[in-house]
């Protein structure tokens, strides 16, 4: 017998079962991969490149100039062969596979902890057949396919359900508390990303103060529990890195705090040079070398000095070479990414792969705002790559997977406004994927 049930595009047949979503081929592709997204993307590979060799002046070794760029160029080489399969899927497969791509990463993060070792003063990664795994890059981006399950299955026409905002908060603030061992802005961007995704979904004034108090209470919980116990940190001179002595087992509280004090302390021309403010002293020396338009793609000079040129510090190698006219294009390039993708998710008519595709450009792009602003010191050292720019064969990775899911999205989500087009996507869809992106109906 056949059950007829209302959709928003009017009344259809159904005989009451569930899409079968395994059936991938289902569901067709709507358009050709966003070129925009492409160009941006493939802009971006091509400043790594470039400042990846000129950062790499530390990483040299037995003349093997080109050694570095070899392994960055490797690991850009898989992310692309990464973006070019994923583009190919459509969007239903990462609800799916939401769930069991949290739960894994939360495991890897969990083993890391207690078998993992230790990168810049936080055990924060593990080892596999020679290759360094760092669960906190990839817990992010598993956390932004779950947050766009939940809030796209409690997506209603006026906004994101109470309990789909619980949830949310819930999930981010358990994840929060098992990133904050591995690092304050982890946590911080995971919030951010999911207060952004809340507020696009759409939510009371009211229930969005509510998220910032619970967020607050439970940052603050977590602060006086891991400060709480007095510990045996101390910084190490090698590479003028702060990092966790060997034998201490208590976290690192004086790090963060010695970060905090010596940000609102700032730096001073006739400061001497210590192991505590190499990394910042450096950072902006190479800076202020770069001028308006810099001293031309791999000229850096101060490579050579600063510690972690090559990750957590690359964009101040950026602004030396290309100066501020280069780091201001790089800057609007991840902007263009988020604009471009509010673009495509405006016009999706589900709200899934809406969420789906802002959570991915908001969590690359504000990787990349926070790593600028920790290198021109708006905020405390704290180490973030710089998304597609960075060394770090992980974040490489995680962040092309985002950029395939975004262009998957672009693929296969409806964005043309076409009523058979809608139809026919709402037939091929399980029914948790059924709620209307509420700014396409606008």
């Amino acid at each position: 017998m056949i059950e007829i049930k209302e959709t928003i595009d009017g009344v259809r047949p159904t005989t009451g079962q569930r899409p079968d979503n395994s059936d991938k081929h289902k569901l067709k592709a709507q358009n050709p991969p966003d070129k925009y997204i492409w160009g941006i993307y493939i802009a971006l590979l091509i400043i790594s490149i470039i400042e990846l060799f000129s950062a790499s002046s530390t990483e040299i070794q037995g003349g093997n100039v080109y050694g570095p760029l070899i392994r960055h160029s490797i690991f850009l080489g898989l992310g692309l062969a990464l973006v070019l399969w994923l583009q190919n899927l459509p969007y239903v497969v990462f609800n799916k596979w939401a769930w069991p791509l949290a739960i894994l990463s939360v495991i890897m993060l969990i083993f890391s902890m207690f078998f993992g070792v230790s990168i810049n003063g936080a055990q924060r990664a593990f080892k596999i057949a020679g290759f360094t795994i760092q669960p906190p890059e990839i817990i992010k981006l598993t956390a932004v396919i779950l947050l766009a399950r939940i809030l796209g299955q409690n997506q209603k026409p006026g906004g994101i359900t109470t309990k789909g905002v619980i949830y949310s908060a819930f999930i981010v603030l358990v994840l929060s508390g098992l990133l904050w061992v591995n690092g304050l802005t982890n946590m911080i961007l995971m919030m951010f990303v999911s207060v952004s995704l809340i507020i696009i979904g759409g939510i009371e004034w009211r229930k969005l103060m509510m998220v910032f108090v619970v967020y607050g209470i439970a940052g603050g919980a977590l602060f006086l529990i891991k400060y709480a116990t007095p510990s045996s940190t101390e910084y190490d001179s090698v590479g003028g890195t702060e990092i966790v002595a060997a034998n201490s087992g208590a976290g690192r509280q004086e790090t963060h705090i010695g970060r905090i004090k010596r940000f609102i302390a700032g730096v001073n021309p006739e400061d001497s040079i210590t192991d505590k403010n190499r990394q910042v002293f450096f950072a902006k020396l190479a800076q202020a070398n770069g001028g308006v338009i810099g001293q031309g793609p791999g000229n850096s000079r101060e490579s050579a000095r600063l510690p972690l040129a090559f990750s957590d510090y690359i964009y101040s190698i950026v602004v030396e070479d290309m100066g501020f006219v280069g780091g201001t294009a790089l800057l609007l390039l991840y902007l263009f990414l988020v604009a471009r993708a509010g673009v495509i998710g405006y016009r999706c008519s589900r709200a899934f792969p809406a969420f789906l595709i802002m959570g991915c450009a908001v969590l690359i792009v504000f990787q990349a705002l926070v790593h600028m602003a920790i290198v021109t010191g708006l905020f405390p050292v704290s180490g973030q790559p710089l998304p597609f720019i960075s060394k770090g064969g992980t974040s490489i990775l995680v962040m092309s997977a985002a950029i395939g899911i975004m262009l998957s999205v672009s693929r296969f989500a409806v964005t043309s406004g076409d009523k058979k087009a809608i139809k026919a996507e709402t037939e091929k869809l399980p029914d948790d994927l059924q709620a209307i992106n509420i700014s396409h109906e606008k």
